[in-house]
């Protein structure tokens, strides 16, 4: 069984790596219980905030955010908000 991330242990601008150790973005902080707003200020981001689902977080490490996901899985379905 998958370990339960708790959201309130993701802190804004903790970096999101995918499983790939490739950079998907920044936190700029939680939507609720189940998502994760993406900064739009990023490299990664183009200038548009995305958000993730939480369901997608596999641990954090070290303040990392790291995915379930490789990174360019990450930004072919996060979703632009």
């Amino acid at each position: 069984m998958a370990r339960q991330i708790d959201i309130n242990d993701i802190k804004p601008h903790a970096e999101v790596i995918g499983s790939d150790q490739q950079h998907v973005g920044k936190v700029d902080h939680a939507i609720g219980t189940d998502q994760i707003k993406l900064a739009k200020q990023d490299s990664a981001a183009d200038n548009t905030h995305h958000a993730i689902p939480v369901e997608w977080v596999e641990s954090i490490n070290d303040g990392q955010v790291v995915l379930n996901k490789t990174a360019a899985e990450a930004q072919q379905q996060w979703r632009s908000i």
